[in-house]
């Protein structure tokens, strides 16, 4: 097998700016089949790229002659998605958060394991540029042992019921507000680089909107390497924020948007700013690197132990650990 066959569960704004465009682009994937609820939706998303097959019907899906599929939809589907496709036969690349809780990861994982099929998560961060340039600063001891770091992650989001983003501030389908829905990217990365985590605390609060979820949300976190790091989140600030500041004992680092990938690195030898942005379609090497995984039966980098890593931390924030 040269090329991987893909099925598309879940047509919204991401499947179309992002997978869908990436499926097509890549020279070892092929996107063959989509499902969609509504049959019109589902047959107009083939139409506009090009695919052979489509289903109202996610189930109907797993009857194809698909290889993989990538899970797209809101994520209190995801693990009964992840696990239908994993007993069909199917490797999975799920969305972000991976699950609604702990429980829920353990069971896709131990899916994937009974039927000997790849589980990635779309944790694509993990491909960026600026990132790979920050491990090598840290891993080269540039600035020292790191004692801090601290991100915001402040995006404003008030959507009217109407919206179709609305399920986002439902808790029984997202599992919380802005530390499930954009937290977890952090939460990733924070883990990327610096390794376990030892303990949490943290503040998630209802502080702008009165709503079934949070709109703001911290929490401080000591790894097994005793550095210490923040991450704030909130939907509530005018402000937007993606930053990434990192201090060691001989330095620092600081990205002022992290997926810009602009970056000022201090040392005792001085002070650079470098560029290291990511591809144009973010998705793209998060998937290329799960298909070459499946044809070449290696483990992606970011497998369903990395999406459980961040439930973990996920269900500590929330008090659910």
């Amino acid at each position: 097998m040269n090329v991987l066959k893909w099925g598309l569960i879940g047509a919204g704004d991401i499947a179309r700016k992002r997978i869908a465009p990436a499926l097509n682009d890549l020279e070892n994937c092929e996107l063959a089949a989509v499902s969609r609820g509504r049959a019109e939706w589902a047959e107009a998303f083939a139409a506009e790229f090009g695919v052979k097959r489509w289903y109202a019907d996610w189930r109907e899906m797993m009857t194809d002659e698909i290889d993989a599929v990538y899970v797209a939809t809101p994520v209190f589907l995801h693990a009964e998605q992840t696990i239908a496709a994993a007993e069909a036969g199917k490797h999975v690349l799920c969305e972000k958060p991976m699950a609604l809780n702990v429980e829920e990861c353990d069971w896709m994982i131990a899916a994937c394991k009974a039927n000997d099929v790849k589980l990635g998560i779309a944790y694509y961060r993990r491909f960026y540029p600026v990132l790979e340039r920050v491990r090598q600063v840290i891993a080269a001891g540039e600035i020292g042992k790191i004692v801090f770091a601290q991100i915001n992650a402040f995006e404003y989001f008030d959507p009217a019921p109407d919206n179709p983003r609305h399920w986002l501030l439902e808790k029984e389908k997202s599992g919380g507000g802005p530390m499930m829905d954009f937290g977890c990217h952090r939460l990733e990365v924070l883990t990327d680089l610096f390794g376990k985590v030892r303990r949490t605390k943290s503040i998630v609060d209802k502080v702008a909107f009165e709503r079934e979820v949070e709109d703001t949300a911290a929490v401080l976190l000591q790894f097994e390497t005793d550095t210490c790091a923040a991450l704030i989140v909130t939907h509530a600030s005018n402000e937007p924020q993606d930053t990434l500041d990192i201090f060691g004992t001989k330095g620092s680092i600081n990205i002022p948007v992290l997926n810009s990938g602009d970056i000022r690195i201090k040392t005792p030898a001085g002070e650079t700013t470098e560029s290291h942005p990511p591809q144009a379609n973010i998705h793209q090497p998060l998937i290329e690197d799960f298909a070459n995984a499946v044809l070449s039966g290696s483990e992606p980098r970011v497998n369903g132990e990395t999406g459980r890593l961040i439930a973990v931390l996920e269900d500590e924030i929330y008090g659910l650990g």
